[in-house]
C-alpha cells in the first residue's frame, strides 16, 4: 500500500479562507490530501508534474486548479529545472472549508453554478488560459482585502470559475466514489448495474436489456447521455478502480486488471495510458516514493 500524505493546514475553525503566496525555486512536498477545498494558481512552472486523483499532467507556464476536500493531489519537478537569472516560480494557493457554504444555501438559485462546481471539484477541475488571465489580477489582490469585502470576493471568484468556458474535470469519478446524476433513471439504473459488476464480464446486450431498449437504441442513447459510448463508460468506471487498487494494494498489475474487469492485459495497459498519460507501472510509481511539491 502507498501512503498519501494527510496535510494539517493553517486554516482554523474560526477563519473563513486562507490565502498565502510562495516564490520557489525547489519542491520538497510530498503527494497529499486534506479536508479543505483548495484552489491553487501557479505561474512559472512550465513541465512540473501534476497529480489530481488518478489523473496527471505536465503543465504549462500558467496553471489554475481547484481540488476538492479530501483528493490526493501534488505538484511535482519532473522536467522543470530552475538555473540561475530564471523567474521563480509564483504560487498562490487559497484554501477554505467545505461548510463555508451551507448544503442549504447551495441549493438556493442563485448559486447553482458554484454549487456545481464545488461538486466537480470533488475529481478536481483544472481552467483555461482565458480564464487564468482573467482571475490572476484578483487572487493577486485577494490578500489585500479583509473582513466582509475578502469573503465577497471569494464568492465573486468562485462564480466567476463556476461559469467560465473550457474547464476539465481532471480525475475518475469512481476512483473518488462519485456518483454522477444523468437524470435518466434508465442511464442511472445501467450505471450502478456497472458498478456494482465491473469485475465480471458485462455485455452490450445485458445492460440494453437492463435499460428496456435494443442495443443499437441503447447505444445511441447513452452516448447522448453521457458523451461516451457504453465500452468507454464501462472502461471509465474500472479504470478507478484499477487505480485505487495500484494506490491502495501490493498486487501486480496483471493481477489488479483481472480483478477490475480486464481480460487482455496489452489491451488495459493501453487504455490506461490513454487515460492517464502514463502506463499503470509509472503511476504507481508517481504515488511512491519521495517526491517534489511546487
Amino acid at each position: 500500500m502507498i501512503e498519501v500524505y494527510r496535510e494539517i493546514t493553517p486554516l482554523t475553525q474560526y477563519d473563513c479562507f486562507t490565502v498565502f503566496t510562495r516564490k520557489k525555486k525547489t519542491f520538497d512536498f510530498p503527494l497529499h490530501n486534506h479536508a479543505e477545498f483548495e484552489l491553487n494558481l501557479i505561474l512559472g512552472g512550465k513541465g512540473v508534474k501534476r497529480i489530481v486523483g488518478d489523473h496527471t499532467e505536465v503543465i504549462e507556464d500558467a496553471e489554475l486548479v481547484l481540488v476538492g476536500n479530501n483528493l490526493p493531489h501534488g505538484w511535482f519537478t519532473h522536467q522543470y529545472s530552475w538555473e540561475e537569472g530564471m523567474p521563480e516560480v509564483h504560487e498562490i494557493t487559497l484554501q477554505f472549508h467545505r461548510d463555508l457554504f451551507d448544503d442549504k444555501l447551495l441549493r438556493r438559485n442563485q448559486l447553482f453554478f458554484i454549487r456545481s462546481l464545488l461538486e466537480k471539484a470533488v475529481r478536481g477541475i483544472s481552467f483555461s488560459k482565458d480564464t487564468i488571465e482573467r482571475i490572476v489580477p484578483r487572487l493577486m489582490t485577494l490578500n489585500q482585502k479583509s473582513g466582509f469585502d475578502s469573503i465577497l470576493e471569494l464568492m465573486s471568484i468562485l462564480h466567476d470559475l463556476s461559469i467560465s468556458r473550457n474547464m476539465r474535470v481532471l480525475s475518475n469519478s469512481t476512483f473518488t466514489d462519485e456518483n454522477i446524476n444523468f437524470n435518466s433513471r434508465r442511464i442511472e439504473k445501467v450505471f450502478a448495474y456497472m458498478r456494482d459488476n465491473y469485475d465480471k464480464e458485462i455485455s452490450l446486450e445485458g445492460v440494453a436489456k437492463l435499460a428496456g431498449m435494443t442495443e443499437v437504441s441503447f447505444s445511441r442513447f447513452i452516448k447522448k447521455r453521457t458523451g461516451k459510448t457504453f465500452i468507454e463508460s464501462l472502461n471509465e468506471i474500472r479504470l478507478g478502480h484499477t487505480s485505487r487498487s495500484l494506490i491502495d494494494t501490493t498486487n501486480t498489475i496483471s493481477e489488479i486488471a483481472y480483478k477490475c474487469g480486464f481480460n487482455n492485459l496489452s489491451y488495459f495497459n493501453r487504455i490506461f495510458k490513454n487515460k492517464n498519460g502514463c502506463t499503470p507501472k509509472e503511476f504507481r510509481e508517481n504515488y511512491a516514493g519521495t517526491r517534489t511539491f511546487v
